[in-house]
């Protein structure tokens, strides 16, 4: 009976994906561009959550958008996994995983000692930038915020910068490419090109559109050290969410006194994020190579929908006044990333090339 009133705030939601759905494939320039269709929902959600004559009905179905900012979009996160192998890492080779794990754990803990210490950032937008920076942007984001439970203004700042940097690396990376070939071309291959551009741009589709401009020996293995990458989030969730239980555990507030006894009972996801194991169950399943190829598409296909019904929802119940307070800070911190990304990414890949092979 109580999802009965989860219903109209569902379909609202569903009308934002839709929309987000229609205008990427009318439009395939969008994508290219850097604008992906969680982006796009993330973006018409806003759109239509600040228009006053609207707000009346999205408090109205508040309690269906919440649903799919929640529960939806954990089970998003859990079908995300039906695009990955276990195979995938053998492509890229041990030298394709040591530079996704050094460049994930150096990007993520650069972001948060940066915008704590330095920016003064609050530590969830910290955290939620450096796991779309160093993982895989907006799908990272919002595997992160369950975890987190960060406001939705906090989730569309950090989803802002992905965008921002994500669409530089676009037009940048080809731009290295062609005068690192000329100039230093004894450390530059296709394959050593496409994962330096796996393990340092931000979301999966902006690797595939910048690759795409350079060519299809890039553009291969860009996608697979990338695919790696997005591997990892599993680990890192539990790991952030083992994190912050210590944290928890150790506080002697009695805020944290209190919150433990709201949440006793029943709360084995309480920190534990039971989605990423479903997560890597499914890249397992999908690793088995019994899934035929139609049902994969048809699963990847609703992951789409979900994913951006989430994302949707999450723009309706985003303010904008919220996100402008945030003020420019963020966007320092995530251009210091971006410059890691680009140039301390470009000495990692190099140095690991040289000493590890494919």
């Amino acid at each position: 009976m109580n999802y009965i009133k989860n219903i109209p705030g569902i379909l609202f939601a569903t009308v934002v994906a839709l929309v987000a759905i229609e205008m990427s494939s009318r439009y395939p320039a969008l994508g290219k561009n850097g604008l992906s269709i969680l982006t796009l929902a993330i973006l018409i959600g806003i759109a239509i959550g600040n228009m006053p004559i609207y707000k009346f009905l999205i408090s109205s179905c508040g309690s269906g958008i919440n649903f799919s900012k929640q529960k939806v979009l954990r089970l998003g996160i859990v079908l995300y996994g039906f695009r990955l192998t276990f195979q995938d890492i053998g492509v890229v080779g041990l030298s394709g995983i040591v530079i996704d794990s050094l460049m994930l754990i150096s990007t993520f803990l650069l972001a948060v000692f940066l915008g704590v210490r330095y920016f003064k950032l609050d530590r969830d937008t910290s955290v939620l930038i450096g796991a779309g920076s160093s993982i895989c942007g907006a799908a990272a984001i919002l595997a992160t915020e369950p975890i987190l439970k960060a406001s939705n203004e906090r989730v569309a700042v950090a989803i802002s910068t992905i965008v921002i940097f994500g669409t530089l690396a676009i037009f940048i990376y080809p731009l290295i490419y062609a005068y690192a070939i000329l100039n230093y071309s004894e450390y530059l291959s296709p394959g050593k090109y496409g994962i330096y551009i796996g393990s340092t741009i931000h979301e999966v589709a902006q690797v595939v559109a910048t690759a795409d401009a350079i060519g299809d020996d890039v553009t291969n293995t860009a996608v697979i050290a990338k695919m790696v990458r997005v591997i990892m989030l599993a680990p890192f969730l539990i790991a952030l969410s083992a994190y912050i239980s210590l944290q928890w555990k150790s506080a002697k507030t009695p805020q944290a006194t209190d919150a433990k006894a709201d949440t006793k009972k029943g709360s084995i996801g309480q920190f534990f994020p039971v989605f990423a194991v479903f997560f890597l169950l499914a890249i397992g399943v999908n690793s088995t190579g019994y899934i035929s190829q139609p049902l994969r598409t048809a699963l990847i296909t609703a992951d789409n929908f979900l994913l951006a019904l989430a994302m949707g929802a999450l723009g309706l119940t985003t303010h904008l006044s919220a996100i402008a307070k945030a003020g420019i800070k963020p966007l320092k911190l995530a251009a210091v990333l971006f410059i890691w990304l680009v140039v301390g990414g470009g000495i990692i890949n190099i140095v690991i090339g040289q000493f590890i092979p494919a």
